[in-house]
């Protein structure tokens, strides 16, 4: 059978309790802080802010992508213009502007 008398002091035994009700009593703040309402939102929007951040820099990387493709099919590898892309896209975006300018002229009348 184990002995199960204990052989602390008094003072010993006050001691202990003393440094356990310490340690439950910042437990028990911990847990207060854990669980209060603006604790609770502030983790929320962190979280939310996280979420945002990191969409946020995953659409940056995809928009680059895209970007870095279009001017590939613009700008040769020196950094000069492909005229035989460029000069289609122009003459396309030009007549698109002047159609929609003719088109609002004739609703305005």
């Amino acid at each position: 059978m184990a002995d199960t008398s204990d052989t602390r002091t008094p003072a010993q035994i006050e001691a202990d309790i003393k440094r356990r009700r310490e340690v439950l009593a910042e437990t028990l703040d911990e847990i207060g802080v854990r669980v209060h309402p603006k604790t609770i939102v502030g983790d929320a929007k962190a979280k939310a802010v996280a979420h945002l951040d990191h969409t946020v820099g995953r659409a940056y990387v995809q928009v680059n992508r895209v970007v870095s493709e279009v001017r590939a099919q613009f700008v040769d590898a020196e950094g000069d213009l492909r005229l035989e892309r460029v000069v289609p896209v122009a003459l396309l975006a030009v007549g698109v502007v002047g159609l929609l300018t003719v088109g609002s002229r004739r609703r305005k009348d």
